[in-house]
């Protein structure tokens, strides 16, 4: 067979299946998707497709007439076991089947962090990262009345919201001090706080799980760090990912918190390519070696290995950008905000419509914003051009961010 080989039918894999066609490359391109599924979107299982406003259906990425039109073979319900680098062939299926490449590309993402306490099999323990997972946990909350979420993170935060908008009582917990302690700042943190306790969720921060009890192997109830039982008729556990590296590693590629790759989405290995949430890269907006769990970079990764692959330049240098629906408040990140030093509101959060800009010795790095699209619109193009208003115009709803993008305008023509 030969030619292009994605393992993964994820974003960065098929982005970078589209951006290697399009860019010029015309040997065979072969994509590998461990499901039975066409391509399909995950943002929405923890929202849209629990609460029924789209179907399975709907979740597609493409149909069936747009990857054969692209010349894209899919290798539906296929498990790739190992990667012969030497030989340049894959290992498929179990049943000693293999498969030869030329080109490889690695899009396998990653899986959810399992807990590992006393009680964490029991039946009813829950996590969310596939349609099949999505599919029973929608079936659960049917019959279920007291949820517990383990977990203050994107995804457990969007499934509290979608559980508590189907009238189920909900626990979150939360081992941190405050919500999303790693993607946003205190205020923001405080904000969703309010925001999910207004909605009825009993967030309980500073607590973890010690184990899930319950009879006849069933869970019924969360017992916490502080020795209370919470009742649980369904558990679900978003305690975060883990790179799904270990075909890399097997390979003996470099990994390290994820395969190790370069602005173009090379490995180690100069015929290997890797993208979107397995993916370890320097990113220069986070001054560090970062592995970024978002469609956005996912996407634009994957579409940089396409094009190197295609033997054409294009690396990655795109602004990371994040976003989560919870309830009626749109949270959007554009930057990264780590190690900020100074942040400034624009906007009322009484009203729910404010952004918080981050600074980082002087320089904007970072915006954070609830039902506030236009400001994300405008600090894409100012962090993306090194442009930083200062944080008094950033602070001024009269100031118009357009004045500071003209002179980008100006140097495109």
């Amino acid at each position: 067979m030969s030619g292009l080989v994605i393992i993964g039918a994820s974003y960065a894999g098929v982005q970078a299946a589209l951006s290697a066609r399009d860019s010029g490359y015309g040997e065979r391109i072969t994509v590998i998707a461990d499901e039975h599924l066409l391509p399909y979107q995950r943002p929405p299982l923890s929202k849209d497709f629990l609460l029924d406003r789209v179907t399975q259906d709907g979740l597609v990425l493409r149909d069936n007439a747009f990857f054969k039109l692209k010349q894209i073979d899919l290798m539906l319900e296929t498990r790739v076991h190992a990667i012969d680098r030497h030989a340049r062939r894959l290992s498929i299926n179990g049943d000693n089947t293999t498969l030869a490449f030329d080109k490889l590309f690695i899009g396998t993402g990653s899986h959810a962090r399992r807990l590992t306490v006393p009680g964490s099999e029991r039946d009813g323990v829950c996590y969310l990262r596939s349609i099949r997972d999505a599919i029973a946990l929608k079936q659960r909350l049917q019959d279920a009345a007291e949820i517990v979420v383990i977990g203050g993170g994107f995804i457990g935060l969007e499934v509290a919201a979608s559980a508590s908008k189907l009238g189920k009582k909900v626990t979150l917990i939360e081992s941190a001090s405050r919500l999303l302690e790693r993607a946003v700042s205190p205020l923001v943190s405080q904000f969703l706080l309010d925001l999910h306790t207004r909605h009825g969720v009993d967030v309980r921060l500073n607590e973890s799980v010690s184990s899930i009890g319950g009879n006849d192997g069933r869970a019924a109830f969360v017992t916490i760090s502080n020795g209370a039982n919470v009742p649980a008729d369904l558990v679900l556990v978003g305690i975060g990912g883990v790179p799904s590296d270990q075909l890399a590693r097997d390979a003996q590629l470099t990994c390290g918190n994820g395969i190790v790759v370069d602005d173009h989405g090379m490995t180690s290995d100069p015929d290997i390519y890797a993208a979107g949430d397995c993916a370890n890269h320097y990113n220069p907006h986070a001054g560090d070696w970062v592995r970024l769990e978002s469609v956005q970079n996912a996407q634009d990764q994957g579409k940089a290995a396409g094009l190197a692959i295609a033997g054409k330049t294009g690396p990655y240098v795109s602004v990371p950008r994040f976003w989560s629906d919870q309830y009626d408040a749109k949270l959007q990140t554009v930057g990264i905000s780590r190690n900020f030093d100074q942040q400034v509101v624009r906007g009322s959060l009484e009203d729910g419509q404010f952004s918080v800009f981050y600074y980082r010795q002087g320089k904007l790095c970072a915006v954070d914003s609830i039902n506030r699209a236009g400001d994300q619109m405008a600090a894409r193009r100012l962090i993306d051009g090194g442009l930083s208003p200062s944080p008094e115009q950033a602070a001024d709803l009269s100031f118009d961010f357009k004045s500071l993008l003209i002179p980008i305008k100006a140097e495109s023509r």
